[in-house]
């Protein structure tokens, strides 16, 4: 079987161990969300794949949103706001993204990281939880390249005389530019906070408290400036269309085209996802599975 079913006297705890928090009228405990985040891993591995790629692309095109959302803010800001400022209201556009995808239903592959938490306790194979990584970064990369071409093709990037253009393509050359060191410690860095905005997210009891929840975790990623895949996957999608498909006019009102090599473009996507998966699932997937859900743990309920 792929998914490892448990005794009863077993299911059992968990059971009596998730409903502690609601049940004394607040949010989940720690060790709750732990047995939450485990059930959550269990769910997504016995997704067909029609479905799971259906939820992917969706959550691809949230990251989307939120991206576009946080590009549009920042849009002109340069030399009018402190960059500390400019990334903060970059952050708090950019949670739109996670919101959409935790408060609608998507499946977003950084968030997928946490899976590792039920592969460790046994209860899915190793072999579903890697179908599911790879069918939502392939479902997450559609999502993205579709709402990027949306944006492309309405000329949204247009607006503000072109500063949402120029905004976007500073994003792509950067991201594109970015040495592998960087890039992957970037990526470690933002799937820590991004993790932990799911970990939050399953103790609230309502949409407003995963919604606040959500927010500080990934406005602090965004504002710090560190890497997430999902999201390059949008930046740099636009950042290419912008760059060889945007009208002369265009050109003449912003100037020289930058360089976004696609090789940049590969590789920051790569060894993103790579830095992503270390942030997620092991420093805080696994660390939280040792510390709640280990084997021969005392139980302190």
């Amino acid at each position: 079987m792929n998914i490892v079913q448990q005794d009863p006297e077993s299911r059992d705890k968990m059971t009596s161990a998730f409903f502690r928090g609601p049940e004394a009228g607040g949010s989940l405990t720690p060790d709750a969300i732990a047995i939450a985040a485990e059930e959550m891993g269990v769910k997504k591995a016995s997704y067909d794949t029609l479905t799971l790629l259906g939820l992917a692309v969706l959550a691809g095109a949230f990251i989307g949103l939120g991206a576009m959302f946080a590009t549009t803010t920042v849009a002109g800001a340069d030399g009018m706001l402190s960059y500390g400022l400019t990334r903060l209201l970059a952050g708090l556009s950019f949670s739109l993204g996670l919101i959409l995808v935790l408060i609608g239903g998507a499946q977003l592959f950084t968030g997928d990281m946490l899976m590792v938490m039920a592969w460790a306790s046994r209860r899915i194979a190793t072999k579903r939880m890697v179908r599911v990584w790879v069918l939502v970064w392939l479902g997450n990369l559609v999502g993205t390249v579709v709402i990027a071409g949306l944006v492309f093709l309405s000329g949204q990037y247009t607006f503000g005389n072109n500063a949402i253009g120029i905004a976007a393509l500073h994003y792509a050359e950067a991201k594109s530019a970015l040495p592998v060191v960087e890039a992957f410690s970037l990526g470690i860095l933002c799937n820590v906070l991004v993790c932990l905005a799911v970990w939050l997210a399953l103790a609230g009891r309502s949409v407003a408290d995963r919604i606040l929840a959500i927010v500080f975790p990934v406005t602090a990623f965004v504002a710090a400036g560190f890497e997430h895949c999902v999201a390059n996957m949008y930046y740099l999608s636009l950042g290419l269309m912008i760059r060889y498909g945007a009208p002369e006019s265009f050109w003449a009102a912003v100037g020289d085209a930058p360089e976004i090599p696609m090789s940049g473009v590969l590789t920051n996507l790569a060894v993103v996802t790579a830095g992503n998966w270390v942030g997620g699932a092991l420093l805080v997937g696994a660390v939280y599975w040792f510390i709640y859900r280990r084997p021969g743990k005392p139980d302190h309920h």
